[in-house]
């Protein structure tokens, strides 16, 4: 698996799975993360991990066009 980076979290933030719907990123940040989702969902495929990482992965970027535009 690819080696992930872990950004500190926000002090009101517990966890990834708690992170709410209207966490705004930057369109590069987005496009950056989906890059390296994507190599773990293609290393994965058929599990239903890689499935759950995939809807994350498209939920982040569908967020990230939507603050950008």
């Amino acid at each position: 698996m690819a080696d992930i980076v872990q950004f500190r979290p926000r002090a009101s933030i517990a966890s990834r799975d708690e992170v709410s719907e209207d966490l705004e990123i930057d369109l590069v940040t987005a496009v950056d993360a989906a890059i390296r989702d994507l190599r773990d969902i293609v290393a994965a495929w058929g599990a239903d991990s890689s499935l759950k990482q995939a809807e994350e992965c498209r939920r982040m970027l569908e967020q990230a066009l939507a603050a950008a535009i």
